[in-house]
């Protein structure tokens, strides 16, 4: 995976010199060692299906976890009772786990989606997701 890695944190960005909290990553097992139960199965079932699509890089910080390709196209926060999957797309999207107004910004729309459980990741949020990682790759 190409991209620009920070010689002073060593965590991966789609440009070189990209502005960023110059701090180091944490490992998966240090993320979730603190986390909410609920988290893991939604982190590995998206992994799992990102697998099938291409390399992806999951920048883990204290906050949530950022998946790059090397520029970043979604992310996973955690919530009391739901992680926070949030993406971009060139186009609106609706699906019934997107309950948040989908913001535009520049030529894109940024979606989030409350994901509870790995069953909430469905066929459909499968398929944003992979448009995410190809719409975000074409930018790359």
């Amino acid at each position: 995976m190409t991209g620009w890695t920070c010689p002073e944190c060593g965590r991966l960005f789609g440009r070189a010199g990209q502005s960023h909290d110059c701090a180091p990553g944490l490992t998966i097992e240090e993320y979730f060692a603190t986390g909410p139960a609920h988290e893991r199965p939604v982190f590995d079932a998206v992994m799992a299906h990102l697998a099938t699509v291409g390399p992806v890089h999951a920048d883990v910080v204290s906050v949530g976890i950022f998946l790059k390709n090397p520029r970043r196209f979604a992310q996973l926060r955690p919530m009391q009772r739901w992680v926070a999957l949030s993406f971009s797309l060139r186009r609106r999207a609706s699906h019934p786990t997107i309950t948040r107004k989908v913001e535009p910004y520049g030529n894109r729309f940024w979606h989030t989606a409350n994901v509870a459980t790995p069953d909430d990741f469905d066929e459909a949020m499968r398929e944003l997701l992979t448009e995410a990682y190809l719409d975000a790759a074409d930018d790359s």
